[in-house]
Protein backbone atom coordinates (compact mmCIF):
# COMPACT_ATOMS: atom_id res chain seq x y z
CA UNK A 1 0.00 0.00 0.00
CA UNK A 2 1.54 3.19 -1.22
CA UNK A 3 0.82 6.57 0.64
CA UNK A 4 -0.31 8.36 -2.97
CA UNK A 5 -3.02 5.53 -2.66
CA UNK A 6 -4.28 6.47 0.56
CA UNK A 7 -4.39 10.04 -0.13
CA UNK A 8 -6.06 9.95 -3.68
CA UNK A 9 -9.18 12.06 -4.19
CA UNK A 10 -10.85 8.77 -4.73
CA UNK A 11 -11.04 7.97 -0.84
CA UNK A 12 -14.74 9.14 -0.50
CA UNK A 13 -16.13 7.36 -3.06
CA UNK A 14 -14.30 4.17 -2.55
CA UNK A 15 -15.48 4.16 1.00
CA UNK A 16 -19.26 4.77 0.07
CA UNK A 17 -18.90 2.07 -2.24
CA UNK A 18 -17.02 -0.23 0.13
CA UNK A 19 -18.63 0.29 3.40
CA UNK A 20 -22.17 -1.17 4.25
CA UNK A 21 -24.82 1.27 4.06
CA UNK A 22 -27.13 -0.18 6.95
CA UNK A 23 -25.59 -1.29 10.10
CA UNK A 24 -24.81 -4.94 10.65
CA UNK A 25 -27.53 -6.25 13.46
CA UNK A 26 -26.68 -9.01 15.58
CA UNK A 27 -27.16 -12.73 14.75
CA UNK A 28 -26.82 -12.07 10.80
CA UNK A 29 -23.18 -13.26 10.71
CA UNK A 30 -22.02 -16.49 11.34
CA UNK A 31 -19.86 -16.61 14.79
CA UNK A 32 -17.07 -18.09 12.75
CA UNK A 33 -17.25 -15.57 10.38
CA UNK A 34 -17.40 -12.96 12.79
CA UNK A 35 -14.34 -9.96 13.46
CA UNK A 36 -13.01 -9.44 16.36
CA UNK A 37 -10.50 -9.98 19.27
CA UNK A 38 -10.95 -13.52 19.34
CA UNK A 39 -9.21 -13.59 15.23
CA UNK A 40 -6.02 -13.77 16.37
CA UNK A 41 -5.96 -16.20 19.17
CA UNK A 42 -8.26 -19.66 18.59
CA UNK A 43 -10.38 -20.85 21.30
CA UNK A 44 -12.95 -19.04 23.72
CA UNK A 45 -14.72 -16.11 22.13
CA UNK A 46 -14.76 -14.21 25.74
CA UNK A 47 -12.01 -13.43 27.92
CA UNK A 48 -12.56 -15.81 31.37
CA UNK A 49 -15.41 -14.44 33.83
CA UNK A 50 -17.84 -12.90 30.80
CA UNK A 51 -20.94 -14.52 29.76
CA UNK A 52 -24.27 -13.70 28.78
CA UNK A 53 -25.41 -12.41 24.92
CA UNK A 54 -22.95 -9.85 23.22
CA UNK A 55 -24.29 -5.85 24.02
CA UNK A 56 -24.39 -3.41 21.51
CA UNK A 57 -22.22 -0.51 21.09
CA UNK A 58 -21.25 1.77 18.35
CA UNK A 59 -17.92 3.92 17.78
CA UNK A 60 -17.40 6.88 15.84
CA UNK A 61 -14.45 6.29 12.84
CA UNK A 62 -13.63 10.60 12.24
CA UNK A 63 -11.64 10.79 9.15
CA UNK A 64 -10.64 14.80 9.13
CA UNK A 65 -10.55 15.89 5.45
CA UNK A 66 -7.73 17.57 5.99
CA UNK A 67 -6.42 18.77 2.41
CA UNK A 68 -3.93 16.33 1.12
CA UNK A 69 -3.50 14.76 4.76
CA UNK A 70 -6.61 13.06 6.08
CA UNK A 71 -6.18 11.78 9.50
CA UNK A 72 -8.26 9.62 11.94
CA UNK A 73 -9.43 11.01 15.25
CA UNK A 74 -8.72 9.09 18.42
CA UNK A 75 -9.06 9.53 22.13
CA UNK A 76 -6.91 8.58 24.74
CA UNK A 77 -9.24 7.29 28.03
CA UNK A 78 -8.87 9.12 31.18
CA UNK A 79 -6.61 7.63 33.49
CA UNK A 80 -9.12 7.43 36.18
CA UNK A 81 -11.24 4.84 35.00
CA UNK A 82 -12.24 1.84 36.16
CA UNK A 83 -11.97 -0.15 32.87
CA UNK A 84 -9.68 0.74 29.68
CA UNK A 85 -7.95 3.32 31.24
CA UNK A 86 -5.21 5.43 29.41
CA UNK A 87 -5.97 2.97 26.77
CA UNK A 88 -6.43 4.51 22.68
CA UNK A 89 -10.19 4.40 21.74
CA UNK A 90 -12.54 6.16 18.90
CA UNK A 91 -15.65 8.17 20.54
CA UNK A 92 -17.74 5.61 21.44
CA UNK A 93 -19.76 3.19 23.70
CA UNK A 94 -23.00 0.98 24.87
CA UNK A 95 -25.94 1.77 22.82
CA UNK A 96 -29.03 3.86 25.34
CA UNK A 97 -32.40 2.52 25.09
CA UNK A 98 -33.23 5.94 23.52
CA UNK A 99 -30.60 5.60 20.73
CA UNK A 100 -32.73 4.49 17.85
CA UNK A 101 -29.72 3.26 15.54
CA UNK A 102 -25.70 2.89 15.49
CA UNK A 103 -25.20 6.31 14.07
CA UNK A 104 -26.84 7.71 16.96
CA UNK A 105 -25.40 5.96 19.75
CA UNK A 106 -21.56 7.18 17.78
CA UNK A 107 -22.39 10.89 17.71
CA UNK A 108 -24.37 11.02 20.93
CA UNK A 109 -20.55 9.56 22.55
CA UNK A 110 -18.71 11.63 20.76
CA UNK A 111 -20.82 14.73 21.42
CA UNK A 112 -20.56 13.48 25.04
CA UNK A 113 -16.75 12.61 25.09
CA UNK A 114 -14.96 15.26 23.41
CA UNK A 115 -18.27 17.57 22.51
CA UNK A 116 -18.07 17.13 18.58
CA UNK A 117 -20.70 18.61 17.12
CA UNK A 118 -22.92 15.83 15.46
CA UNK A 119 -24.12 17.86 12.38
CA UNK A 120 -20.02 18.84 11.37
CA UNK A 121 -20.15 14.75 10.81
CA UNK A 122 -21.04 13.18 7.57
CA UNK A 123 -21.74 9.50 8.00
CA UNK A 124 -20.38 7.60 4.64
CA UNK A 125 -21.26 3.86 5.90
CA UNK A 126 -21.10 0.87 7.99
CA UNK A 127 -17.82 -1.34 9.01
CA UNK A 128 -18.62 -5.02 9.81
CA UNK A 129 -19.34 -5.48 13.20
CA UNK A 130 -16.60 -6.57 16.21
CA UNK A 131 -17.30 -9.02 18.74
CA UNK A 132 -14.29 -7.95 21.77
CA UNK A 133 -13.52 -10.22 24.44
CA UNK A 134 -15.62 -8.35 26.75
CA UNK A 135 -18.83 -9.13 25.28
CA UNK A 136 -19.49 -6.05 23.05
CA UNK A 137 -21.33 -6.34 19.71
CA UNK A 138 -19.13 -2.73 18.49
CA UNK A 139 -20.56 -1.31 15.16
CA UNK A 140 -18.09 1.26 13.80
CA UNK A 141 -19.62 4.73 11.82
CA UNK A 142 -17.00 6.42 9.12
CA UNK A 143 -18.06 9.80 8.96
CA UNK A 144 -16.15 12.86 7.04
CA UNK A 145 -15.49 15.50 9.69
CA UNK A 146 -14.50 19.15 7.72
CA UNK A 147 -11.73 20.68 9.55
CA UNK A 148 -12.05 24.02 11.70
CA UNK A 149 -14.25 21.99 14.57
CA UNK A 150 -14.14 22.64 18.14
CA UNK A 151 -13.71 20.31 20.61
CA UNK A 152 -14.65 20.00 25.07
CA UNK A 153 -13.32 16.98 26.47
CA UNK A 154 -15.53 15.58 29.04
CA UNK A 155 -12.38 14.58 32.22
CA UNK A 156 -14.02 12.22 33.81
CA UNK A 157 -13.76 10.29 30.31
CA UNK A 158 -11.18 11.33 28.57
CA UNK A 159 -7.65 12.44 28.97
CA UNK A 160 -6.52 13.81 25.45
CA UNK A 161 -7.32 14.15 21.47
CA UNK A 162 -5.34 13.17 18.70
CA UNK A 163 -4.82 12.60 15.47
CA UNK A 164 -3.41 10.17 13.20
CA UNK A 165 -2.31 10.22 9.48
CA UNK A 166 -4.85 7.86 7.32
CA UNK A 167 -1.56 7.17 6.06
CA UNK A 168 0.05 5.53 8.67
CA UNK A 169 -2.67 3.65 9.85
CA UNK A 170 -3.76 2.13 5.98
CA UNK A 171 -0.15 1.18 5.95
CA UNK A 172 -0.67 -2.94 6.30
CA UNK A 173 3.62 -2.20 7.46
CA UNK A 174 2.74 -0.73 10.61
CA UNK A 175 0.26 -3.26 11.54
CA UNK A 176 1.92 -5.24 14.48
CA UNK A 177 0.79 -8.47 16.09
CA UNK A 178 1.41 -8.81 19.92
CA UNK A 179 0.54 -10.71 22.30
CA UNK A 180 -0.25 -10.49 26.61
CA UNK A 181 -1.64 -12.41 29.24
CA UNK A 182 -4.99 -11.21 29.50
CA UNK A 183 -7.03 -12.42 32.66
CA UNK A 184 -5.00 -15.62 32.47
CA UNK A 185 -4.70 -15.83 28.67
CA UNK A 186 -2.25 -15.42 26.18
CA UNK A 187 -3.94 -13.38 23.83
CA UNK A 188 -2.79 -12.05 20.34
CA UNK A 189 -3.85 -9.16 19.13
CA UNK A 190 -3.26 -6.11 16.37
CA UNK A 191 -1.03 -2.97 17.80
CA UNK A 192 -0.26 0.25 15.57
CA UNK A 193 2.39 1.81 17.76
CA UNK A 194 2.42 5.79 16.78
CA UNK A 195 5.50 7.97 18.16
CA UNK A 196 4.43 7.39 22.49
CA UNK A 197 0.92 6.34 21.60
CA UNK A 198 0.04 2.12 22.05
CA UNK A 199 -2.68 2.22 19.65
CA UNK A 200 -3.85 -2.10 20.51
CA UNK A 201 -6.86 -4.28 21.05
CA UNK A 202 -10.64 -3.54 19.49
CA UNK A 203 -9.12 -0.06 17.96
CA UNK A 204 -6.52 -1.36 15.78
CA UNK A 205 -8.47 -4.31 15.41
CA UNK A 206 -11.06 -1.80 14.14
CA UNK A 207 -8.17 0.10 11.72
CA UNK A 208 -6.88 -3.86 10.44
CA UNK A 209 -11.03 -4.02 8.77
CA UNK A 210 -11.02 -0.54 7.88
CA UNK A 211 -7.84 -1.33 6.17
CA UNK A 212 -9.30 -4.65 4.91
CA UNK A 213 -12.28 -3.48 3.43
CA UNK A 214 -10.99 -0.18 1.63
CA UNK A 215 -7.21 -1.38 0.54
CA UNK A 216 -6.99 -5.17 1.13
CA UNK A 217 -6.43 -7.33 -1.98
Amino acid sequence: MTTAMVLGADFEARAAERLRREPPSLGETPRADLKGDHALTPGPWTLPGISGPPRLAAVLIAVVDRPGAPTILLTERASSLRQHSGQIAFPGGKMDPEDDSPLATALREAREEIGLDGALVRPVGYLDAYLSGTNYFVIPVLGLVQPGFRLALNREEVESVFEVPLTFLMDEGNHEIHARDLRERIRSYYAMPFGNRYIWGVTAGILRNMYERLYGR
